[in-house]
């Protein structure tokens, strides 16, 4: 590693930060393209974006960490921003799954999936939801990357709390019965069960043409 000074400017930390990231976005925006999933360019675009702006944000938490702290870009970058690859895509033809992961930290070449979320989180844990996510997200990273995850994260940003979510076998099963339902409905023109609520259903954008109503 470089030695840096420690009075090192913006746009310094933000080339630091921002080493290998033209081809990671080239290599996204391929791959985006390639699955034909009905994106317009300005909603690729948008997550090219927001993979850049993250960048931002975490050159200039550094910038201030240093001041107060006193230590180098590299010491910090190391201690607080591991390794991490924003927005990517994943995808498994043989579940038939393909997702976008908000975030994958690699700490020691161990991979740890993270899902941002603006909702209010559960007094304890995470919604059941979020841990199915994380749970298909694992598994789309242990096949693209060859690995094994033990254990994925949701940010619940409204309260800055990052809490965990284990990737144990009843999880992992909870996935597999979900994807085999979704499986029946399409093949089978099955309806889905629906728990009606008024709080949820009055943001849904099918509200007005569900048959549930």
């Amino acid at each position: 590693m470089r030695k840096v000074k420690k009075d090192m400017t913006l746009n310094e930390i933000e080339n630091i930060l921002s080493q290998n990231i033209d081809p990671y976005i080239e290599s996204t925006t391929k791959a985006i393209r390639s699955m034909d999933l009905g994106l317009e360019s300005s909603q690729i675009n948008e997550i090219i974006d927001n993979a850049y702006f993250n960048i931002k944000i975490t050159a200039l938490k550094t910038k201030q960490v240093m001041t107060i702290l006193n230590k180098n870009a590299n010491a910090l970058i190391d201690m607080f921003f591991p390794n991490c690859m924003y927005s990517y895509m994943l995808k498994d033809k043989g579940l038939e799954m393909i997702g976008v992961c908000d975030k994958i930290e690699i700490i020691d070449g161990t991979y740890y999936p993270i899902t941002l979320k603006n909702t209010n989180p559960p007094l304890k844990g995470v919604w059941d939801q979020d841990a199915i996510e994380q749970a298909a997200y694992a598994i789309l990273i242990e096949e693209t990357f060859k690995t094994e995850v033990y254990v994925g994260f949701v940010n619940y940003e409204k309260i800055g709390e990052k809490r965990p979510v284990v990737m144990d076998i009843d999880l992992r099963k909870d996935l597999f019965d979900i994807i085999r339902e979704v499986k029946e409905i399409v093949e089978n023109k099955k309806l889905p069960s629906v728990k009606k609520s008024a709080k949820k259903c009055e943001k849904c954008e099918y509200d007005d043409i569900c048959s549930k109503n």
